[in-house]
């Protein structure tokens, strides 16, 4: 199977057959969560984690487990930049405005 699926047709493309074996493949069908096939069981500890560290992160709306330190540290690093770059809101993204050039027309000799 791994070497229908390395194999290239002439233009770069992967084979017919290849996609065959990709559809076919264990860890599609165990990501799949609409196949009732049961979860391997690292797998599900890791979607568990995920799904947990999603709902840490809804609640406090930011980072999980980020401490006064880190707040500390935050605030600091905004207040350097603010200075560097002469202050302004730094968590919009800025706005250009290009004005037209006023252009002189040359009469040639």
């Amino acid at each position: 199977m791994a070497a229908s699926l390395l194999r290239m047709g002439r233009r770069g493309c992967v084979k017919a057959e290849s996609w065959i074996h990709l559809s076919r493949a264990p860890a599609a069908v165990a990501l799949s969560t609409k196949s009732g096939a049961p979860m391997d069981p690292i797998q599900k500890l890791f979607l568990d984690s995920i799904r947990e560290y999603s709902s840490k992160s809804q609640a406090s709306g930011g980072l999980v487990d980020a401490g006064s330190a880190y707040d500390k540290a935050l605030a600091e690093e905004i207040a350097k930049l603010q200075r560097l770059y002469g202050g302004g809101d730094l968590e919009s993204f800025p706005v250009f405005k290009f004005t037209e050039p006023k252009l002189e027309e040359v009469s040639q000799k």
